[in-house]
């Protein structure tokens, strides 16, 4: 059996510690770094090894994976002491982000320097996804450089998609994130007219899982928003940073995408309420505000039938 290569995990948040956490239950040997190093400590009492830094991180390992708000990356790769002090030629980079493919391509261009390998490999899914090592891995890069990446992007993953060149797996991963704003959007539109209405919410839900209209988002947070239970699996203030990056990349483009634009303001007024910390589906909250109502199972006249 060929030796599994030595990995570095950087971002052990609500999506990278859950990633991490399989990687090393699939035997990878793994060094980890976070910024708040309590988050650590599960996977150092499995056998990881703990880095001091980011650049301490990239010096034994073969491959690093990282899973970092814009912020962070600026952070942890450009940063004093960051990935790009540690790196060495031969390492392969593998950024799991959701940024900007501006972003990627810096980090393509810094990595090339030092002989260095990138992808730029956001993933779809949110927390339980990532426990389940089920999420979809849209990947930018070399054929070769993915080749290499799969034994450790199938063990995080149900499918994985190479779409080409550097910048393209960012740039799938905000189209990804542009039909969940518009899908949240519509269902929350939806609930809020149903509910003035006077329907039943629970069989509007029931009715939009069906052939027509069938997406899990709708059925699975639908369901969540009639049980006003907005428990963060991805969050509003997440989703309002991408909603922000798809326009810009669509402003350089020259492309249209005036649903976003709609569903940003949306955003921002539920974050301006103080539900930014919550589910992205709490985006409701502010179409409940305009129309003085609040969605919730029972709330509404309905006939009796099954």
């Amino acid at each position: 059996m060929p030796t599994k290569p030595h990995l570095g995990f950087l971002g052990l948040g609500a999506m990278g510690l859950p990633m991490a956490t399989n990687l090393v239950r699939a035997g990878f040997p793994m060094t980890i770094w976070n910024r708040s190093v309590a988050r650590t400590q599960e996977l150092a009492a499995a056998g990881a090894r703990v880095a001091s830094s980011p650049s301490d991180a990239a010096r034994d390992s073969e491959v690093i994976l990282y899973s970092l708000a814009q912020a962070g990356i600026e952070r942890v790769v450009f940063g004093e002491d960051g990935l790009l002090a540690g790196v060495r030629s031969g390492q392969l980079a593998i950024d799991l982000s959701t940024v900007h493919p501006e972003t990627s391509h810096r980090e393509a261009a810094a990595y090339a320097t030092r002989g260095v390998e990138f992808l730029d490999a956001p993933v779809f899914g949110s927390v339980p996804e990532a426990q389940a090592a089920e999420l979809h891995i849209v990947i930018g890069g070399s054929r070769e450089a993915y080749s290499r990446a799969l034994p450790v992007l199938e063990t995080l993953s149900a499918s994985t998609h190479h779409m080409g060149s550097t910048g393209n797996g960012a740039t799938m991963g905000l189209i990804g994130s542009l039909a969940v704003c518009l899908q949240l959007q519509a269902l929350g539109e939806g609930l809020v007219l149903a509910q003035k209405a006077g329907l039943d919410v629970a069989k509007v839900v029931h009715i939009l899982g069906l052939p027509d209209f069938r997406s899990p988002l709708f059925t699975g947070m639908g369901a969540g928003i009639i049980r006003r239970d907005f428990s963060a699996v991805f969050s509003l203030d997440h989703l309002y940073k991408d909603a922000n990056q798809i326009l810009q990349l669509a402003q350089q483009l020259d492309a249209p995408v005036p649903g976003c634009a709609v569903v940003r303001e949306t955003i921002k007024g539920a974050i301006n309420g103080g539900w930014g910390h919550e589910n992205a589906s709490a985006l409701i909250k502010a179409l409940e505000l305009q129309a003085n109502v609040v969605v919730k199972e029972g709330h509404a006249i309905g006939d009796s039938r099954p």
